[in-house]
């Protein structure tokens, strides 16, 4: 397996996180995206959105990070991880349409202002993120993972990376400790691999 990949993207820091809590072996392929190598037409040949994450399993191309989750999930029959029976596969599905959508939106978008500089409204968008922050903060009260159950699924990678680094786009975790126990337990997981830290914001660096 392939990993086309960038260091400071989430979305590629989730793809990769669960390939290592599975224990998969992969070979990861930096993309230059400083350079423009993500609107190369080789790499548009891989995934015409010219975006990274990238998997390429063998000739297999899966694009977008939750895709590759799941296709990973499947791939490796990891159903503790995602679940088959309807109720859990819907459970699973409807936070990875929060992290497609709230936390693009919100915690991602607050990043993409303080490390990247993009031309958002900086204000709304850390409203944004503290609106679905405090809605996940009332899911896991008395629960570990995000679906409840005793073991985490595709669900909580999905949404571990932004929300980790929220406070790199000036948004304050302090105010949901059950957020802050959560993202601690996924940092404890068999395999975890960090997502590279950014001095800015409210971000500190030891």
């Amino acid at each position: 397996m392939k990993l086309y990949w960038h260091a400071m993207s989430g979305h590629a820091h989730r793809a990769q996180l669960f390939l290592s809590l599975i224990g998969t072996k992969f070979d990861v392929i930096e993309v230059d995206l400083a350079k423009g190598a993500h609107k190369a037409p080789d790499f548009l040949k891989l995934n015409s959105f010219g975006q990274v994450p990238v998997l390429d399993d063998d000739g297999v191309v899966v694009s977008d990070s939750n895709a590759i989750l799941i296709y990973v999930a499947k791939k490796f029959g990891k159903t503790d991880w995602l679940p088959e029976d309807a109720k859990g596969a819907a459970d699973v599905q409807r936070w990875l349409s929060v992290a497609a959508g709230q936390i693009a939106f919100g915690p991602a978008a607050a990043r993409l202002v303080t490390v990247f500089k993009a031309p958002f409204n900086a204000d709304e968008v850390i409203k944004r993120a503290h609106a679905i922050l405090a809605l996940i903060e009332a899911e896991l009260a008395g629960k570990d993972w995000i679906v409840g159950g005793a073991h985490p699924t595709i669900a909580d990678v999905a949404l571990y990376s932004y929300i980790a680094r929220a406070p790199e786009g000036n948004v304050d975790l302090s105010p949901y400790p059950a957020l802050v126990g959560w993202l601690s337990r996924v940092e404890t997981l068999p395999g975890f691999t960090p997502f590279k830290i950014t001095p800015a914001g409210l971000q500190k660096v030891a």
